[in-house]
Parts: structure tokens; sequence; C-alpha cells
């Protein structure tokens, strides 16, 4: 699994990106009525119980915008914050402030939304049973959402093709799934291989083969159990296919080793956050 790295850089490019985005081509023609333009300090506040993550993202927008404005970090990446709580305070020109503040808020809300259901799945789980996302992610936005992933307290699974061999039912309707295992032993150059499964009688067929992992997929949660009983002596275990919160300690009680859950990158509500002057 490739490791996830935000880059100030990064972190610049994009939020020069949504400030494009957002300002393109007259800029911000309401904030510019602000005639006085007098310094200001603003207020950043949850107004809601969350996990905080992206914090960066918000500072680098003010930032971009008026480079004296100063943003003092009251909540750190990570923290658990309650509703009302003040995140961050924003001090410089009204104007200024205002013209960034649209962007500042979308980045930490979207990032803080994934880190709080992360975290909400991971708690669930226990300890023993690791919360991975996937690659639904928003295109171009995927080492920001597996960021926010990590913060919450879950695992990143494969970033990309090219991190491991996960041989699905869509490559099993193509070829057989035995030469599909074989192809991948010969080629794997030291990359891990996981083999998806959607039943018990698929499992019976590939015990024996040296791979990695199981991956079992929409599977009942008696199955899964069974399933893991088999395999746990032999592999590591995953399973995946609407996982929600309502079902995440049954499906970890199955001894699973991971879980798979796509909803908190590509499903997941945005924290409700607001600046106050």
């Amino acid at each position: 699994m490739s490791n996830v790295k935000l880059t100030e850089n990064f972190i610049k490019d994009r939020v020069k990106l949504a400030l494009a985005e957002d300002l393109y081509p007259y800029g911000d023609i309401t904030s510019n009525l602000l005639k006085e333009n007098k310094v200001i300090t603003a207020k950043l506040i949850s107004n809601q119980n969350a996990i905080i993550a992206g914090l960066l993202f918000s500072k680098h927008a003010f930032k971009k915008v008026d480079k004296k404005i100063k943003f003092i970090i009251k909540k750190r990446d990570g923290s658990l914050v309650k509703k009302n709580s003040i995140i961050a305070l924003v001090k410089g020109k009204a104007n200024s402030i205002l013209i960034a503040e649209r962007v500042a808020l979308n980045f930490l809300s979207h990032i803080s939304g994934i880190a709080t259901k992360t975290n909400q799945f991971v708690k669930l789980a226990g300890k023993k049973c690791k919360i991975c996302c996937t690659r639904k992610t928003l295109p171009n936005y995927r080492v920001i959402q597996k960021y926010a992933v990590k913060v919450g307290g879950g695992t990143n699974h494969r970033f990309n093709l090219s991190d491991e061999f996960l041989i699905k039912d869509n490559h099993i309707a193509n070829r057989n799934i035995k030469r599909l295992i074989l192809s991948a032993i010969k080629n794997k150059k030291g990359k891990k291989i996981t083999v998806e499964v959607d039943n018990l009688k698929q499992l019976d067929e590939i015990m024996g083969f040296k791979f990695n992992t199981v991956l079992f997929d929409n599977m009942s949660i008696k199955n899964l159990k069974e399933g893991v009983k088999i395999a746990k002596k032999y592999y590591e275990t995953e399973a995946s296919g609407n996982i929600s919160l309502k079902n995440i300690k049954s499906v970890a009680k199955t001894g699973v080793n991971r879980v798979s859950v796509g909803s908190i990158t590509h499903s997941v509500p945005s924290v409700d956050l607001k600046l106050e002057i």
C-alpha cells in the first residue's frame, strides 16, 4: 500500500485551483464593496461534534488571498471537537478573509467529514479489525481523502492499480480464477495478491494457492464467519460490500482482519462549520 503524504506544495496547488474556480473572472465583486476594509478577527467554529482534519488547506486559502492574514490554530488535525468549539482564529482585513472564506471552509468541512465518519467505523469495529478506504474517491482528490481516513484512525487500502493485484469478479468473468491467480503469482515482483470471492464454493477453489488475502464480498454474516474460519490460518482476510454503521460490529465479530468501506470517501456528509465575525 502506498504511503499517503500531503506536501505543502500539493496543498498550495489544490488551494490555488479552488480559489481560481471561485474568483474567475472578476473576483469577489461583493466583498470588494467593503471600502473601509478594517482589520477583524473571525472565529472558525464547528457546529457539531467532529474529528477535525484539513486545517492546512484552510490556512493556505487565507494566506493565498492575503499573506498578512494570521491563521491561529486552536485545534490540531485529529482533534475531537465538541459542538461550538473554536477551531481557529483568523485575523486580517475583512474583505481578504471573506474572499477566502468559502474555499477554506469547503476543504476543512469535507476532509473533516471523512475523518469523522471513519472514526465512527473504527470505534465500532474495535481494535482487532482495521477499517480501510477504497479507490472510490473523487478524481484528483484521492490523496486528500485517504489522508482524511488516516486522521480518522482508518487504514489506506491500495492507492492505485499498481499497488497490488486485486482479482475481482469482473476479472474472473473474463478468465478462469485459477489461471488468474497463477499469472499474478508469476508476475508479482514483490506485489501482494488479493483474491475476491462471493461464496464459499469459490473460496474452496482457491485454497492452497500462494497469495496474500481473501476478500469476501457481499457475503452474509453466517457465510463470512465460516469463510474466515476456513481461510484465516493461511491468508489475511478482508470483507467488503454494503458495510454500514449498523452492521460493522457484526462484520468485525466474524474475526475478519480488515473491512473495506467505500462510503467513507464517496458518500460522506461534510462537517458543519462556520466562520463567525
